[in-house]
């Protein structure tokens, strides 16, 4: 065993052996790829030859390598000496691009264009030797060369005069269009004709130009005439609208019914281009037959235009919107909604169940997520007040789509969705919650670009339109924001889940204050305290402040700021305690002064005496932050303790940072009064007042919340307490009303008695009043017959002996107000105020008395009769109620 281990390390070993050796041979050919003395010898150079003499000794004799530093000097060169650059060296590197390779063509391209760019080339001479060296180029054998070159000229033509470019380009323009030359000139000179077509006025353009364009739109090869259309758009703005509809649009409807597809695209994509600048009449008799057919055949054979359709398609219905009929609109909208489930279903609606190849499967993709792309705009184009009807099955199915990259751009663009719903925006609440609770991260990443904007819009907009709509409470989003955290804290992208976080601050303007303190408050003390990615601690600690910030509830605040004490200032770990630290950072931004000297600073002094250097370390650099939060006078008791633990530091203190550290910051304090300017310590004062006035009016919210709260609750049970006594006095009434009716059947006078009430209770409601108690009785009148248990359930019309209790009611009403009796405002005191045990001393109560009393000794038998039947039912009427108190 032991034999059989020491062969299994020598094997190892010679192993090693013979990596080492194979090394060695890998090392020689470097030694040999060293410079020899032969070859150092030639790249040596006399320094006593000035910056011309040397670029010329090294375009003729020097090394590719020497060559091309040359050729990317050469703007320093001509700005140095341009007289001289331009009579030795440019022909000399003219020479040299003769037998050069693509790099050192590359490189030549880039300087020459930085020459003409630049405003380097003052004369028209040397712009004509630059020119010259670039129109040879073109013709280059390297594909990649001649288009850089290109390149080249065309950027050089926006900072070339009109008649350099006539004579320098336009004149060899013409033969280089020709069929005889070669497909490499001829697609150059499209694309030049489309640049110098907006050079110049439009009779130039049609007498110079249009010939050219002509003949290259009608060449044999589909690249040049696809080129060419593409370039169209230039040329017809070069025009103008007069020519236009009979050069260029002629040409146009030619390209777009051509053989080639990539001639036709070109041709549908130039048409979108210029919509604006073709009729209605135009846009109805030539333009939409044109692209209906177009859409048709790409759709039924000719899947690779389509993804470009899709993409152009929501321009190309807003510029064509205007002209639509409403059979036209439909037409294309229901196009839209096939292009969107492209691959997914059958025009008739039913599964399809299919398997493409993967290539035709990636191209329906990318046709969907360019569908997605261009949703917003059909919501403008389909009205948004029909989306429900025309559009929410194709955004659902887009949102629930089975490619990653469709719902990423849903998510990218459900903002602008949102914005254009309005008070409507109820109808994609599930779709938003779908998104956020979506498998992939990218969808969530896409979301949170705009999460802020589109959760405030999605729960701020109610049923009604206007800023005066409530708040909507959104099913299922505080579980799904909850969800989405945990998601993006389980992967590896802790930048995502940074940003998340980040977006999670406007929460308080969202959902509730109870919401958040029970399924997200948590969420943030564990993040801070546990997480391992410090952005993302710092980002949970900031999101902690503001929901504290916002919060209108004092004992939540309470619990909150001793939780952050406990867990963080007072936290077993030093890496909590310096997280206490960076919160403190962040509640010094967005609390006042005021706040924050109560709450937090005396917890960050006392980490004075922490055992961990690195915990004093920090606070060493936050003590002036720290100072600028005390105020004087007021705070007076806190700078001195802010001093104590500065000289604590400067005696006790023996690690060697925390001392040069705090040495520094106590030459900051000395100076933070003196080199502070006037206008930044006024500003901050005002910002910090505004943030005081800001939590002094969330404490008046929190206040008014509560006196509502209790308002409401004491409403409801008086409420309960009213329903319960207008059932029990709606069963006494009936049985009263039933005894009364029949007695009064049973007498033979019952008219008469109800004539002798009326008269009496008109008699009582005619005494004289002043005028200060007139409108008091009023008012108390109303009021209270609207608090009176029963009154406004009962079902039966009101009669004299009630009027007349209504009148004992409002007189004792008053009396109550002026009385300081507690019980003058019950029910049974109201009643009994008929009696002479109540207000016997108040002159307009002696005045009723004795105005009722001589009304009744005027009556005869018949009215003593009535007075007694009265008497004896407001006695039953004041048991009743008695009862019921």
């Amino acid at each position: 065993m032991f034999v059989s281990k020491m062969t299994l390390n020598q094997s190892s070993l010679f192993g090693q052996v013979d990596d080492l050796q194979d090394l060695t041979f890998i090392e020689r050919p470097i030694r040999r790829s060293l410079k020899t003395a032969e070859e150092i010898e030639k790249l040596t150079v006399d320094e006593d030859l000035n910056d011309i003499e040397r670029a010329v000794y090294l375009l003729s004799s020097g090394q590719d390598v020497q060559r091309a530093s040359v050729i990317i000097n050469l703007p320093n060169l001509v700005r140095q000496n341009p007289a001289e650059t331009f009579r030795r060296v440019v022909p000399k590197v003219r020479e040299v691009l003769h037998v050069a390779g693509a790099d050192m063509q590359l490189a030549a391209a880039g300087s020459f264009l930085t020459l003409l760019q630049d405003d380097i080339v003052l004369i028209q001479t040397h712009t004509h030797s630059i020119l010259q060296i670039v129109l040879l180029n073109l013709d280059h054998r390297d594909t990649v060369v001649s288009n850089a070159w290109l390149e080249t000229l065309l950027s050089a033509i926006d900072a070339l005069p009109k008649e350099t470019i006539r004579q320098e380009i336009l004149s060899p323009l013409v033969s280089k269009a020709q069929l005889s030359q070669s497909l490499q000139a001829r697609l150059a000179s499209c694309r030049i004709l489309g640049k110098v077509a907006c050079k110049f006025e439009s009779p130039i353009v049609k007498k110079d130009l249009l010939p050219l364009v002509r003949s290259l739109c009608q060449d044999v090869e589909y690249e040049v005439r696809s080129c060419m259309c593409r370039q169209l758009e230039n040329i017809a703005r070069g025009i103008g609208l007069d020519h236009t509809k009979a050069a260029v649009l002629p040409e146009l409807v030619e390209l777009a019914r051509d053989e080639g597809s990539t001639v036709r695209l070109a041709a549908f994509d130039t048409i979108i281009n210029l919509l604006e600048m073709f009729d209605s009449d135009d846009r109805t008799r030539v333009i939409f037959p044109l692209v209906k057919t177009f859409c048709e055949k790409c759709f039924k054979a000719d899947e690779a235009v389509l993804a470009s359709l899709s993409f152009q398609y929501g321009k190309l219905c807003h510029g064509l919107s205007a002209s639509f009929t409403e059979e036209q609109h439909l037409w294309f909208l229901e196009f839209y909604k096939k292009l969107c489930v492209l691959g997914l279903q059958h025009e008739n609606g039913h599964s399809d169940n299919q398997v493409y190849p993967l290539e035709l499967e990636s191209k329906y993709a990318l046709v969907r997520r360019n569908c997605a792309y261009n949703f917003p705009a059909m919501v403008l184009f389909a009205d948004p007040n029909h989306f429900l009807t025309e559009l929410y099955p194709t955004f659902s199915s887009l949102c629930n789509d089975p490619e990653i990259t469709v719902r990423r751009t849903m998510a990218e663009g459900f903002h602008e969705i949102v914005k254009l719903l309005g008070p409507n925006v109820h109808f994609i609440h599930k779709e938003l919650v779908v998104l956020l609770q979506d498998d992939s991260l990218e969808v969530l990443d896409a979301l949170l670009s705009h999460l802020q904007e589109t959760l405030e819009l999605a729960t701020s907009r109610g049923e009604g339109p206007g800023p005066e709509s409530k708040q909507l409470i959104v099913p299922e989003l505080v579980p799904a924001l909850a969800a989405a955290e945990q998601k993006a804290a389980l992967s590896l992208r802790w930048r995502v889940h940074e940003r998340l976080l980040q977006r999670y601050a406007c929460l308080p303007r969202v959902v509730s204050a109870d919401q958040i303190y029970f399924r997200f408050l948590q969420r943030m003390f564990a993040i801070v305290t546990t997480n391992n990615v410090l952005p993302v601690q710092r980002e949970a600690a900031r999101t902690l402040c503001m929901f504290l910030r916002y919060n209108r509830k004092q004992e939540q605040r309470q619990e909150i700021i001793g939780k952050v004490l406990q867990e963080l200032a007072q936290g077993r770990s030093y890496w909590n305690r310096l997280r206490y630290l960076d919160l403190c950072e962040i509640a010094m931004e967005l609390f006042s002064k005021a706040y924050f000297c109560k709450h937090f600073l005396i917890q960050a002094l006392e980490l004075v005496n922490d055992p961990v250097a690195n915990v004093r370390y920090k606070l060493c650099h936050m003590l002036p932050q720290l100072r600028s939060t005390i105020r004087l006078p007021a705070d007076k008791h806190l700078l001195q303790q802010l001093e104590f633990c500065v000289r604590k530091l400067l005696c006790r203190e023996k690690d060697k940072d925390v001392v040069a550290t705090v040495r520094k910051t106590v030459l900051e304090l000395d100076k933070m009064d003196i080199t502070e300017p006037y206008h930044k310590r006024h500003e901050r004062d005002l910002l910090d007042q505004k943030k005081e006035k800001e939590e002094t009016l969330l404490l008046e919210m929190e206040q008014l919340e509560r006196q509502q709260s209790e308002a409401k609750l004491t409403s409801e049970k008086h409420t309960e307490k009213k329903r319960r006594d207008s059932k029990t006095g709606l069963s006494g009434t009936k049985g009263l009303s039933g005894s009364t009716s029949g007695a009064t059947l049973s007498t033979s006078s019952g008219k008469e008695l109800r004539k002798a009430k009326l008269a009496r209770s008109r008699s009582l409601s005619s005494h004289p009043t002043t005028p200060k108690m007139a409108n008091p009785d009023k008012t108390l009148k109303v009021k209270d017959s609207g608090s009176c248990p029963g009154k406004g359930k009962n079902l039966l019309p009101m009669n004299a002996d009630e009027a007349l209790r209504s009148h004992h009611f409002s007189v004792a009403a008053a009396s109550s107000v002026l009385s300081p009796t507690p019980s003058a405002s019950s029910m049974p005191v109201l009643i009994r105020s008929n009696t002479t045990n109540t207000l016997v001393d108040h002159p307009h109560q002696h005045q009723h008395r004795s105005s009722t009393l001589d009304h009744r000794s005027t009556n005869g038998s018949k009215d003593t009769q009535s007075r007694k039947l009265s008497i004896q039912r407001k006695s039953n009427s004041f048991g009743m109620q008695s009862g019921r108190e």
